[in-house]
């Protein structure tokens, strides 16, 4: 285990602390927080918890990576990210969910900045993202544009009829030794 995943958590005023030590209390935090979105569909939000629950169950080979910002011992906000299979430094970027009520107060943004770096620390140099392109998911895309992400592909009708799947990628800029 890397030194990233191991750091105990940091104090830091938008949320409070950070951690990658996933908990058993976690399952029920991250369904929380998806829930509280409004964005996912039920199956979704099992999905979401079912990662926790592998990481749980599996420790790193599971192949997902969490981190959890949080506010007096309460999550507002997680992470969930994992190398791709069959690929020497790619990263995809599974979940990443801020409560409702916290939404564009800088969360997200340090959450994303945080895997970021722990998905160097790890050896990747290129993040993979995909979203929905509804327009409730316009927001979403918006973020990852200002956060250094561009659209890589587009695959139409993937969700559904009109709801095309949207993947993005940002190069961390590692150089090669």
């Amino acid at each position: 285990m890397t030194s990233a995943l191991t750091t105990p958590s940091e104090p830091r005023g938008i949320a409070g602390t950070f951690r990658a030590e996933v908990r058993s209390s976690d399952v029920e935090a991250v369904r929380a927080v998806v829930t509280s979105s409004g964005f996912f569909l039920p199956a979704e939000i099992d999905v979401a918890v079912e990662l926790v629950q592998a990481r749980l169950t599996h420790g790193e080979a599971s192949g997902y990576h969490f981190l959890f910002a949080e506010e007096a011992g309460h999550v507002v906000g997680y992470a969930c990210f994992g190398p791709i299979a069959c690929t020497q430094a790619s990263f995809d970027l599974y979940w990443i969910a801020v409560e409702q009520t916290r939404r564009g107060g800088g969360v997200g943004r340090e959450l994303l900045e945080r895997t970021e770096r722990m998905i160097r620390d790890l050896g990747g140099r290129r993040v993979y993202i995909e979203t929905s392109s509804r327009a409730l998911y316009e927001p979403t895309r918006a973020f990852y544009l200002r956060r250094g992400y561009s659209v890589e592909a587009t695959l139409r009708d993937f969700y559904a009829a009109g709801d095309d799947k949207v993947i993005f990628v940002k190069s961390l800029g590692i150089q090669r030794k």
